[in-house]
């Protein structure tokens, strides 16, 4: 597209006004104080502030439209060059008030003194003299006095200006005026301030019937740096005196940053009213799009989507859409917004030395005082407390409720478009050793044992852990160039392992925007990003997720991303029920596989071996994964004591049980995991159901509390389950009734289809502690079939056959299922004592008595 004239601009203005209904409230509830009677009368200021491009100008005129027929109006437009000089602004806003019915005869008067002292070698005339048409008192002095060099004084041209007024009133209140006399005796600047003093001294008397609303725009060009200091503080003192004395109306202020007045004095916060100016909403957005002639629906939507809700760039991106020949207007809007542009609007008044500053700043998403000070001594910038305080003053400049600030969408990538590659490639070097430093730091422990009434695991200060540097960590080192798949990974483990499941997340959404902005992907970071979308699939219980990501398993298994892989996609497996496959999968990573992830593929071969029944190899898999651990993995080794934990339960082995659940507790305890704390709160819930249920009951809220918190399906319904388990065992059946309901909803949601005929088990206990034996037979039989198609649990399929045959409901089918049940299990001691076990666990569900 060809240069074009910025005059084109100009159709915005007359462009559908959309929205803003919160802004227009806030102005109506202003004009309602200036319309009632006040006895003690006071001025009052509406300041509306927002990012340049936000709308404010347009805002004004809108108001100006609605307020037109009960009130005068003026605007004192600051873009204007000429409107910053106090007496060029008194004479305009004298011009536009005038012409509404207000007599200005005793300020202009002491204006034309004013003039005449600042003007000295000019003579006096019609040309010259501002407002002369408009004013009756100078019109016939002027006609009278043209020529003349001087008016000789402030007193004699009082005396002059008897001739030219008809009303013996006003030639009264002329003459008698005090200010008037006293105005030869005054300095230039209190000269000024006496004109601004009589400005605001007739607007009073002239709006006593009809009130005024005067609006002022663009605030920061008039002072243009949010720290106010030197010569630019005193830059707005007469707008300040001026307004402090307009109070039989309403002033509007519009500017990019509140008005700070408050600093000169403590009283101007009780007259300022602040309302912000947010993007324009969704719909608003479209409304706009669609009213200035762009009808296609995905065009509208992509615009109204990258605008942010700017109105500035809904109106470019509407110029560029006409200026487009009709066949490229639809591609061309979506992308030819001149970012350039944006950025001029944004930064219009901000310092030129606080301009590289924001361009360093824009490479981080986030940044608080100690990053801003970081990056300004890796750059050679000024970062002193005076440079952090004007830059986060700015309107552009957001702080969130975290303490971090960020910088208006926009305009990040506007100002990342003017950083060389190579330059950008520092800054997030200088950014990811700054956040891995951070990343590092210790983590506090989570204590072993919760107390009394406590629910939430490691209480507030595990709760604080900083895994927002792990994931900035990642972002930047991407960025940089200074990560690889493995190294995202080790910062993914690290963020989960102190509860960052959102962190965990975002470092996903992070590996998927790098790879999509990056000219071509690199397979190993590919395969990370569907690892890491994999595990976070597992870790919620999403088994149908998770094997959708994974159709195929053809991965490279020597290296870590794809063992990784190979073990979630083996995880999705198991959780569906999948067992055979899910082996199979292990077995391949245990035998090809020389690093870290080998051990965990053998933890879970061994849980799957655990899972079918064969204790005996699970038991000594787990023992060689405990002797290849390093010391340090300490979260691997709770994996080991909690897959032993869950070997003796599914064993009906309560002591042996208890004591690997403490050992696997000590050990997250030691590594400071979260999840895996998370999870032992579960376990505990499950055996605390059989052993001691009214602890159980206590225990399974608990981890019910806390796995909502994670979001973890699965295990959300096993902590269900045992709940359901313990009331049933209290006898409280219709609790017990509705936690199992609860139970099966999660338990389906995520696919597990061993969990749901865990679940289904209990029921069936339920029904036969009601007296329902067929209702409990029907749960039995459907918990027998599913545990079998999945391959799992052998001992469970041998206690629902006991139950049926405690309900005299046996038959040829439970006892093919019991023997292929006793085939397939390994006992640690003996199958008589499983047996034996395992039939008091059923009496006492059934018949109340744990």
């Amino acid at each position: 597209m060809g240069i074009q004239p910025r005059f084109r601009r100009a159709v915005a203005q007359q462009r559908r006004f959309v929205d803003r209904l919160a802004a227009l409230e806030a102005f109506r509830s202003e004009l309602e104080w200036t319309e009632s009677d006040h006895a003690d009368p006071e001025p009052r200021v509406l300041n509306l502030t927002g990012v340049g491009g936000i709308g404010k100008s347009r805002l004004l005129r809108e108001f100006r439209t609605q307020c037109a027929d009960g009130h005068r109006t003026a605007l004192l437009d600051l873009q204007n060059p000429v409107m910053r000089q106090q007496e060029d602004a008194l004479a305009a806003l004298r011009v536009e008030l005038g012409s509404q019915g207000v007599q200005f005869d005793r300020f202009d008067i002491a204006y034309a003194v004013l003039w005449q002292r600042l003007h000295p070698h000019l003579r006096i005339n019609r040309k010259d003299l501002p407002f002369v048409d408009a004013s009756e008192v100078l019109t016939q002095v002027v006609d009278e006095l043209t020529g003349l060099p001087v008016f000789g004084s402030a007193v004699g041209l009082v005396k002059l200006t008897q001739f030219a007024v008809r009303s013996g009133r006003r030639r009264r209140t002329i003459r008698q005026d005090e200010t008037l006399q006293h105005l030869d005796g005054l300095s230039n600047a209190d000269l000024v301030d006496a004109v601004t003093f009589l400005f605001a001294e007739e607007l009073r008397d002239g709006s006593r019937a009809k009130p005024y609303v005067v609006f002022v725009d663009a605030f920061e060009a008039l002072v243009p740096t949010p720290v106010r200091s030197g010569r630019v503080a005193s830059a707005d003192a007469w707008l300040r005196d001026l307004i402090a004395q307009l109070d039989r109306g309403l002033v509007v202020v519009a500017s990019r940053e509140p008005l700070g007045w408050n600093a000169y004095d403590p009283a101007w916060a009780q007259i300022i009213r602040s309302h912000r100016i947010a993007g324009l909403p969704m719909e608003a957005r479209l409304e706009l799009l669609e009213h200035s002639g762009i009808g296609e629906g995905a065009e509208r939507s992509a615009i109204a989507e990258a605008s942010v809700g700017l109105p500035f760039y809904l109106h470019l991106a509407i110029d560029t859409r006409t200026q487009q020949p009709a066949a490229a207007a639809g591609r061309a809007a979506r992308t030819a917004v001149s970012a350039e542009e944006i950025l001029q609007r944004f930064l219009a008044h901000v310092a030129a030395d606080e301009i590289r500053l924001l361009e360093v700043l824009s490479a981080a998403r986030q940044f608080d005082y100690p990053l801003f000070r970081h990056l300004a001594r890796s750059f050679d910038l000024p970062g002193n407390r005076l440079v952090w305080e004007a830059l986060t003053s700015y309107s552009f400049v957001h702080r969130a409720e975290d303490g971090f600030h960020r910088l208006h969408q926009l305009m990040l990538a506007a100002l990342r478009g003017r950083l060389s590659p190579a330059a950008q490639r520092e800054i997030h070097t200088v950014l990811f050793g700054y956040w891995e430093h951070h990343g590092a730091k210790g983590v506090a422990a989570v204590p072993a044992q919760r107390t009394e009434g406590e629910t939430a695991v490691g209480g507030p200060e595990a709760a604080r852990r900083n895994v927002r540097a792990l994931q900035e960590a990642v972002y930047h080192g991407l960025r940089a160039q200074r990560l690889s798949g493995p190294d995202v990974l080790d910062h993914a483990d690290r963020a989960l392992r102190h509860g960052g499941r959102p962190t965990v997340e975002g470092i996903l959404r992070d590996l998927r925007g790098h790879l999509a902005a990056g000219p071509a992907a690199d397979p190993e970071l590919s395969e990370t990003a569907l690892c890491l979308e994999t595990e976070a699939a597992v870790l919620m219980g999403d088994a149908s997720t998770a094997n959708h990501l994974t159709p195929e398993a053809t991965w490279p298994l020597a290296t870590t991303v794809g063992a990784r892989l190979a073990v979630a996609a083996a995880n999705g497996r198991r959780i569906a029920g999948r067992t055979a496959e899910a082996l199979s999968l292990y077995g391949r990573v245990w035998d090809e596989h020389d690093g870290a992830t080998r051990l965990t593929a053998g933890l879970w071969a061994a849980d799957l071996h655990m899972c079918q029944g064969r204790f005996l190899d699970a038991d000594s898999l787990a023992a060689r994964i405990q002797a290849d651990a390093p010391d340090d993995a300490a979260e691997l080794r709770g994996d080991v004591a909690r897959l032993r934990h869950l070997a003796h339960r599914f064993a009906f082995d309560w002591d042996a049980s208890l004591r690997h659940l403490h050992e696997a507790e000590r050990e997250y305890q030691r590594a400071g995991s979260l999840v895996g704390s998370a999870n032992i709160l579960v376990n505990r819930a499950e055996l605390l159901a059989l052993t001691d249920p009214g602890a159980g009951v206590r225990e399974a809220s608990a981890a019910i509390e806390v796995q909502q918190g994670m979001g973890a399906l699965h295990e959300l319904g096993k902590a269900y389950t045992a709940l359901a388990g313990a009331l049933l065992n209290l006898g409280r059946t219709e609790e017990a009734a509705a936690a199992l309901q609860s139970a099966c909803h999660h338990l389906e949601r995520a696919h597990y289809r061993s969990g749901r005929a865990r679940a289904e088990l209990f029921r069936a206990h339920l029904h036969a502690r009601r007296g329902d034996g067929a209702a409990a037979d029907r749960s039995a039989r459907w918990a027998i079939a599913e545990l079998e198609t999945a391959e799992v649990y052998p001992t469970l399929v041998l206690a629902a056959c006991l139950l049926t045959e405690r309900l005299g409901t046996a038959d040829d089918a439970i006892e093919r299922a019991r023997s292929r049940a006793r085939a397939a299990i390994q006992p640690i001691d003996s199958l008589a004592a499983v047996e034996d076990r395992m039939a008091r666990v059923i009496f006492a569900l059934v018949e109340g008595t744990p």
